[in-house]
């Protein structure tokens, strides 16, 4: 059976879109159907990919102060697609993201930084599963069509959350790190 061991990345991409600058302090309005979040996982040193489907973000960003940003990010758990219809069931179950006790996964923006250029970073807290740490992510922002693109990726560590307990905590069956990529695109 394949398992989906993503869902806690996806938080993390999550997280990255509170960074997204805009022309003025208004909050951003995201085009849900051209934003994504994806994530790669490896069981058994096999990649495994997968998305959530359902989640919203409040975001507010100065382009000229990007030191002003504030964000939360809100991920319905239960709306994972972890590859497989078996997977995504799989995942949800209590050794994973405990959907039934823990809905949804929340990040909150602290700061935003620039690295120069269409360069980012977003820093803050992610709640996953009962659990609260801290995350700072990288991102690009690129403006095309009237529409602002928020790129950006980075690697989580699912056990840090507890996400995989029991027998699915060994990273030699399900590794520890997920590969998250996102897009965002706002207006």
């Amino acid at each position: 059976m394949r398992l989906p061991v993503l869902c806690l990345p996806v938080l993390f991409i999550g997280m990255l879109t509170t960074g997204l600058p805009v022309a003025n302090a208004n909050p951003l309005s995201l085009d849900l159907t051209r934003s994504q979040v994806v994530f790669v996982s490896r069981q058994m040193n096999v990649p495994v990919e997968g998305r959530f489907q359902r989640f919203s973000a409040q975001i507010q960003f100065d382009a000229k102060r990007p030191e002003a940003a504030r964000a939360t990010l809100e991920i319905d758990t239960a709306s994972i697609d972890a590859g497989s219809p078996e997977a995504s069931a799989e995942v949800i179950r209590k050794p994973w993201l405990h959907t039934a006790q823990f809905p949804k996964a929340i990040f909150v923006s602290s700061a935003v930084k620039s690295l120069g250029g269409e360069r980012y970073e977003v820093s803050g807290q992610l709640t996953l599963k009962g659990k609260t740490l801290p995350l700072a992510a990288p991102f690009t922002v690129k403006s095309q069509g009237g529409s602002l693109i928020f790129d950006g990726a980075l690697t989580l560590k699912r056990l840090d959350f507890g996400v995989g307990d029991g027998p699915w905590n060994d990273p030699d069956t399900v590794a520890n790190e997920v590969q998250i990529r996102f897009r965002f695109v706002a207006k």
